[in-house]
Order: C-alpha cells, then sequence, then structure tokens
C-alpha cells in the first residue's frame, strides 16, 4: 500500500532527551528541544564497547567508532541510556531553582463584566 509523503513530515527529529520534537540545537549541533539547550552527549558507547565520536555530516550529526565504523544518532541512543547533562560553562546559571512569582490563576466567564471591557 503507497502512503504519500505529506508537506513537513519527511524529516522530523526528535529531542534524545524527551523525545518532544527537536526546535534548537545545542552547543554540539545535535537538535534537541528549547528546555534542553544548555545539555550535552557525553560518554556514548559503542555495541563494542569503545567510545564513539560525535561528527557532524551532510544530514546531521553522526558517531564514528574505531571497530565498527559509522554509527547514526538514533542507534547510538537505542544502545546508551541519555541523561542530561549541563555543559561545564552554564552550570552556575542553572544552580539556583527559580520559584514563580506569585501567578494566579483567573477563571473567566462569559457573564463576567470584565470579559466585555
Amino acid at each position: 500500500m503507497f502512503i504519500p509523503k505529506k508537506y513537513g513530515q519527511s524529516k522530523i527529529d526528535k529531542c534524545p532527551f524527551c523525545q518532544k520534537m527537536a526546535t534548537a540545537m545545542n552547543s554540539q549541533s545535535v537538535p534537541v528541544c528549547n528546555s534542553h539547550k544548555e545539555h550535552v552527549l557525553d560518554g556514548l558507547k559503542c555495541a563494542c564497547g569503545s567510545s564513539l565520536e560525535m561528527l557532524q555530516g551532510r544530514y546531521g550529526v553522526f558517531f564514528s567508532c574505531v571497530k565498527c565504523g559509522n554509527v547514526g544518532l538514533k542507534r547510538a541512543l537505542e544502545l546508551n541510556p541519555v541523561k542530561p547533562r549541563i555543559s561545564a560553562n552554564n552550570e552556575n546559571n542553572f544552580s539556583k531553582t527559580r520559584q514563580p512569582e506569585g501567578r494566579k490563576e483567573i477563571t473567566v466567564r462569559s457573564d463576567d463584566p470584565r470579559y466585555f471591557d
């Protein structure tokens, strides 16, 4: 059965940390979502046990293994559990947790006089 491709659905990158749609690039040129922009992928291992070297190519990020050759991003992420790690230069910025600034939920109904102002 032939199902034609629709415009914009041929390549959709996913964030390796949370599996949401990737809309930004981190410092390693890996497509990630906006909330994981500062996180980096480090310490990825191949199926043979050797470390993977990250490379940038024509079709995006891929990895190179000394023994196995080139390994795609999807395959490398299948072999390794991904834990977000903040890059070294941004560690000080995220050490402080932000608290919401007294936000208040307001319910607006159609019979509310402020609704029509």
